[in-house]
């Protein structure tokens, strides 16, 4: 895999954090020479990347940064928000539109709807993006769990829809996505209460966290933590509705569907771009 590969770098990162994880305080020439890497390599791969040096982003990568964005950078989301069917948001340059499917249409399993599916490379490695007409309505990262329970986990959500390899069809909203630029639409298929939750996840700027319990305040049930943590489990579009950036109130991860690798590599990507801009 070549240093240019957009999957290349999680995979770097990835054996990083298996080091800082088994041997925290490693120096970054100890780190590079562990990973059999110069440091100048080392260096060049990260600020390709996300635009700071590998010894600022190995701090992103401890597992204490969790707790650090907590008290930092923790976002309060507005109990009066309103909770619609349509609405927009930006992610650094990416504008994001997004519709809900119907709750009607969403008992029906999908029956009647064309999802389209392709696999695509990601900063975060290989990734499954599915979508309908309207929109992606799954992304999902395969580094951690593999393609085929990718894929058997994104078609069971919506068991009677037809599904059409087509990645052409996704193309231009994918490429926006990772990119970070352009314009992307989103298709929410999911209960009225996911909805909901995958709503106010949609208000965490990048670079910032919130809690499960602050979630659960803002769509007006503050009792229905546990009930918001399964929803923000559920979430289907992975980064774009970013389920990585609920934590629990003690700073811990919490779970995360795709491995939390690919969550700590989440936030870790998010932090270091928010200061390199």
């Amino acid at each position: 895999m070549h240093d240019t590969d957009p999957g290349y770098h999680y995979h770097v990162m990835r054996r990083a954090l298996d080091l800082i994880d088994a041997e925290p305080g490693l120096s970054l020439a100890d780190l590079s020479d562990r990973m059999n890497m110069s440091r100048g390599h080392f260096q060049r791969i990260f600020s390709q990347w996300v635009g700071v040096s590998p010894k600022r982003y190995q701090q992103y990568l401890t597992l204490d940064h969790a707790k650090a964005m907590l008290r930092d950078n923790m976002t309060t989301l507005e109990v009066s928000h309103n909770v619609g069917l349509s609405g927009n948001g930006r992610l650094h340059d990416l504008f994001i539109r997004w519709e809900a499917m119907s709750p009607g249409d969403y008992a029906r399993a999908g029956e009647g709807v064309t999802i389209y599916w392709g696999w695509f490379d990601s900063p975060f490695d290989l990734a499954l993006v599915m979508g309908t007409d309207r929109g992606l309505c799954g992304l999902a990262f395969a580094a951690e769990t593999g393609t085929e329970h990718a894929m058997q986990d994104m078609r069971s959500r919506w068991p009677k829809a037809t599904f059409v390899e087509d990645p052409m069809a996704l193309k231009p909203l994918v490429d926006a996505a990772f990119a970070q630029k352009g314009e992307t639409a989103l298709h929410m298929i999911g209960a009225p209460f996911q909805i909901k939750v995958w709503e106010a996840l949609l208000q965490i700027p990048s670079g910032h966290v919130t809690t499960y319990s602050e979630i659960a305040h803002s769509i007006g049930s503050p009792k229905a933590v546990r009930a918001v943590g399964t929803a923000v489990g559920r979430n289907p579009v992975s980064w774009l509705i970013p389920c990585h950036r609920a934590l629990r109130k003690s700073g811990a991860l919490g779970g995360y569907h795709w491995g939390l690798p690919v969550k700590r590599a989440l936030l870790a990507y998010e932090s270091a771009r928010a200061e390199a801009v």
